[in-house]
């Protein structure tokens, strides 16, 4: 493949990872669907449709407010895409507008444009912003092997040549913290011990 080739493709796989980055930073499907909510409902009232010779008009005494409704769906998408702070306004107005259009605006372009904004203005308020993830939470668990960070002190134990495990120094600051250090003389013995006597069982 030549580089006159490929040069097309790494632009366009480009622009399309500088897209998916934008999109996920605000309600872009609730944007998208509460602009298209306003197409039908104000195209409607000023619709013609030619049968023929026949010519039929959908234009309602609230034609103008028809018109109204479609531009403030439209703007309030937008708004959505370019302003994401007031995403909850923006979808509360929406669902608003939906509502409002059903007896004003031709049922709501037919339930069309009705359907979309009740959708996208739901979207927009049940939007959030994703929490940005912290580079060192992410690499701060994973050892390198993909394993989970739990067992990673466990594999941070060395080992002495003659195969014997060094578990660390007296006071447990040894490279393995589950293992303990050596006492100066007597068993290695806890704070509570459990003796079994007869079914009981005892602290001492």
């Amino acid at each position: 493949m030549s580089a006159e080739s490929s040069e097309p493709r790494g632009r366009f796989t480009y622009w399309r990872l500088r897209f998916r980055a934008w999109r996920g930073t605000r309600p872009f499907w609730a944007g998208l669907l509460t602009l298209l909510s306003g197409v039908p409902i104000a195209y409607f009232p000023y619709a013609e449709l030619k049968l023929g010779h026949l010519t039929l008009t959908m234009a309602t005494t609230a034609g103008a407010g028809s018109l109204i409704i479609g531009v403030l769906l439209v703007t309030l998408g937008l708004t959505m895409w370019f302003q994401s702070i007031v995403r909850v306004f923006a979808g509360v107005a929406t669902i608003l507008l939906g509502l409002v259009s059903i007896p004003v605006s031709n049922l709501g372009g037919f339930m069309m444009g009705a359907i979309l904004a009740l959708i996208g203005g739901g979207l927009s308020i049940s939007w959030a912003p994703g929490r940005p993830v912290d580079p060192d939470e992410e690499h701060a668990g994973d050892p390198g092997d993909g394993r989970p960070a739990k067992h990673a002190a466990v594999r941070r134990q060395t080992f002495t040549p003659d195969g014997a495990v060094d578990q660390g120094t007296p006071d447990g600051g040894g490279d393995n913290p589950f293992l303990p250090g050596p006492h100066d003389g007597g068993p290695n013995l806890t704070d509570t011990t459990v003796h079994a006597n007869g079914g009981r069982n005892s602290a001492g």
